[in-house]
């Protein structure tokens, strides 16, 4: 699908059509274009179904680069679990719609045979961080997560790519993939988007029944409740042992974890210190359906 801009090509002076490109070699020329205009390319990344918190980071992109390209790929290979795969929410139409609202600039929206022509042999370490939270309960997520940033970031070749703090390990496994492969892109971090009643937004929330619903404000309420009495003195042991028997006792949830961890090394805590950056982040499921969240406590 290809919408024609009759307007001056990156010109914000109002909205246009979003352009839709599948391959590199449809990017190709326009990036070719930015180069010679010396405009600079701020790269969204998405599996698509966008909420308020992918529109918060396309916000982002608009303010602090000229030309805004969201790609929207389901990405095989970070599913460890076929069922999530196969269930992930397919909204294009309702997608694009969004975006141009937004005055996106561009939208890849590759197939899977593009980007894997063939089935990949590479795969990506992230050494400790593969042993710890997400790592720990996905195998293989974040070598997924490793393979697709790096084709994009290769693809599309930004200057600037922007994620969201919800996937806060997944920022951590992006930041030394840059590093370790040395992108010359700067990552921003936008902070999570939230329901007025708390629940992180998630593509996957559309999935929750409505008894789902009610009970996924667990995570929210033990983050907020966890963080309320930490910094009231009571000790980590405690707060987790409560955290653990809150989730117990309703019917729905199913506790993965619930660790306070450094959120740049993801190392565990077993105490909380005021002096040391922390944060808490949980995983749980709730009914059939898997969600994560985390909230800083100490910057």
């Amino acid at each position: 699908m290809n919408i024609n801009i009759h307007l001056p090509l990156f010109t914000h002076a109002k909205p246009s059509p979003v352009q839709v490109v599948h391959t590199g070699a449809d990017w190709n020329k326009y990036w070719l274009d930015s180069l010679k205009s010396n405009k600079t390319i701020g790269l969204v990344p998405t599996m698509g179904a966008l909420h308020e918190g992918h529109l918060d980071l396309v916000r982002q992109a608009k303010s602090d680069t000229d030309i805004v390209v969201v790609s929207i790929f389901v990405n095989p290979t970070q599913f460890n679990n076929q069922e999530d795969f196969d269930n992930y929410p397919i909204t294009i139409k309702e997608d694009l719609a969004k975006l141009e609202q937004e005055a996106a600039d561009f939208v890849f929206i590759p197939k899977t045979e593009t980007i894997y022509p063939e089935k990949p042999l590479l795969s990506i370490n992230f050494g400790e961080l593969e042993t710890v939270l997400e790592g720990a309960f996905r195998p293989g997520h974040f070598n997924g997560v490793g393979l697709i940033v790096s084709k994009l970031f290769n693809c599309i070749k930004p200057h600037v790519a922007f994620f969201g703090q919800k996937d806060l390990q997944q920022t951590g496994i992006i930041r030394s993939l840059v590093n370790d492969l040395s992108f010359d892109i700067k990552l921003v971090i936008v902070p999570t988007r939230r329901e007025e009643d708390g629940l992180a937004m998630s593509s996957r929330n559309v999935r929750l029944s409505a008894e789902e619903r009610s009970q996924s404000l667990i995570l929210f309420n033990s983050l907020t409740k966890a963080k309320e009495e930490l910094l009231a003195g009571k000790s980590w042991f405690e707060v987790q042992d409560q955290i653990k028997c809150d989730f117990e006792e309703t019917s729905l949830a199913r506790l993965e974890y619930f660790e306070l961890i450094h959120p740049e090394v993801f190392t565990s805590y077993s105490e909380f210190d005021m002096g040391q950056k922390s944060a808490i982040c949980v995983a749980a499921y709730v009914g059939k359906t898997r969600l994560i969240d985390n909230l800083p406590i100490i910057p």
